[in-house]
């Protein structure tokens, strides 16, 4: 029996490595090649076009519209239709193309030995396709748009950062157009149509913050243990409104505010309403709340933020010890002696400090120990799909347990469903986030104090 048991942990073993294999090149959501093996081939055709001068194409695809159906109904929505939109596409592209997720609504194509007529042949054929689609998620009925960058990989083709960005400014093109539509890179016009987008973007960003367009919203966290039961403890999120008084959600004005430097503007005035909104708390309300505020990348280290926070927290009386500021894991691995220094200096002032989307980083462990974080919230690619996968659920285990060994607690966010908010609790994650908890609601929803613009 001892040679059977051997075999079965043998076969076992190889299936996990196989798995672990495919997840290493593939998008654990829709199964499509992910980014990093997309990069790796684009790098190759680059390299073969220059030296063979072969003829490729690289498509970008931008989805219009899908943040709403994730505001409206949340991540698991958003996924189902992410999943639906991969399956129509492949069967549109020849068996040498490669069809990718490169993160979050975005996907990449690369075209094999195409000319530039049948490359905008078929990426007009995937633009109609997901046009035409129809979601239906719970009774309602979702259409989204694509806007698609096209770019020339060719022996004239620059380095894979140059033709990445390329492809990025053309699919910003066809955006700043109107949307959904089909845009070609074209290197005589890339600096009149960047410059169209940055005046139209920056213009709308600014006037949004002159004019106190901006919106705050709430979403709870909740303890899973009564030791850790306190004062209330929400997420602080931002909306933007636009000319018609609709909601702009965050993953629409964010990417634009960072890449027109406008990203510390937003920071700020995120800070100065959150802390007058809590300081009306103890003034009028005489309740104490815990509040987590997003820090971009562009205000870590910045000391007119860190001037900003102590001001304000002077002014409107509100204790230190009932802030956290959430940084990303991408943003404070960009420059980690920065990002601890930056961490430190808040944190004297009696603030703390969560790492958001953590373990999304191939060395996350490794340069945790140089970062002073109180929390940890674990990527929500990890959490999703919790309840069926146990890879996640071993990943999830393996955060939280080093978490708590160095002292942090931890926090789950994207709980949509009671199973898998069981397994977190069995797991012992202490703090949970998402659908399934509260959805974002405005702040001043909470009560009767309204936000103040200063």
């Amino acid at each position: 029996m001892g040679w059977v048991i051997a075999l079965q942990d043998i076969t076992q073993h190889n299936r996990l490595q196989e798995q672990l294999t495919f997840q290493a090149v593939h998008d654990t959501l829709t199964g499509l090649i992910n980014r990093r093996e997309f990069e790796k081939r684009l790098e190759q055709f680059i390299f073969d076009a220059q030296k063979d001068k072969t003829h490729h194409l690289l498509c970008y695809l931008d989805l219009d519209q899908f943040k709403l159906v994730n505001d409206t109904c949340g991540h698991r929505a958003g996924d189902a239709l992410l999943k639906q939109l991969s399956n129509l596409l492949k069967p549109i592209l020849r068996q040498s193309d490669t069809l990718a997720r490169l993160g979050g609504d975005e996907f990449g194509v690369l075209l094999s030995h195409c000319p530039v007529d049948k490359g905008l042949e078929i990426a007009e054929s995937l633009r109609k396709t997901i046009t035409a689609f129809r979601f239906s998620w719970e009774g309602q009925i979702f259409s989204v748009g694509v806007s698609i960058g096209i770019v020339c990989i060719n022996e004239d083709s620059g380095s894979l950062d140059e033709v990445l960005s390329h492809a990025d400014a053309a699919c910003y093109a066809a955006k700043d157009l109107g949307r959904n539509r089909v845009q070609l890179f074209q290197a005589d016009d890339q600096d009149t149509q960047q410059r169209q987008g940055q005046i139209q973007w920056a213009s709308r960003l600014q006037e949004a913050l002159d004019k106190d367009l901006f919106r705050l919203f709430y979403q709870p966290i909740v303890p899973l243990e009564a030791e850790n039961e306190g004062m209330p403890h929400y997420e602080i999120l931002s909306r933007m409104i636009d000319a018609k008084g609709s909601l702009i959600p965050p993953g629409a004005f964010i990417p634009a505010a960072e890449r027109f430097g406008l990203m510390s503007k937003i920071d700020k005035w995120v800070i100065r309403n959150t802390l007058a909104w809590m300081g009306d708390q103890l003034k009028q309300q005489k309740q104490p709340v815990f509040c987590a505020i997003n820090l971009s990348g562009a205000s870590i280290g910045r000391d007119d933020c860190l001037n900003l926070i102590r001001t304000q927290l002077e002014k409107h009386q509100v204790p230190a010890k009932n802030i956290c500021f959430e940084v990303t894991e991408t943003a404070a691995i960009a420059d980690p002696d920065n990002a601890g220094l930056s961490f430190m200096n808040v944190k004297q002032l009696g603030c703390q400090f969560a790492l958001d989307d953590f373990g999304s980083g191939l060395s996350s462990f490794g340069y945790l120990k140089q970062l002073p974080v109180d929390y940890l919230k674990i990527d929500g690619i990890f959490i999703q799909e919790i309840a069926n996968n146990p890879i996640d659920q071993a990943m999830v285990a393996s955060i939280n347990n080093i978490g708590h060994i160095m002292g942090l607690k931890t926090i789950a966010e994207f709980v949509e469903d009671s199973a898998s908010l069981d397994i977190l609790r069995q797991i012992g994650v202490d703090y949970v986030q998402g659908y399934y908890l509260g959805r974002p609601e405005p702040l001043e929803s909470l009560n009767s104090v309204k936000v103040m613009p200063r």
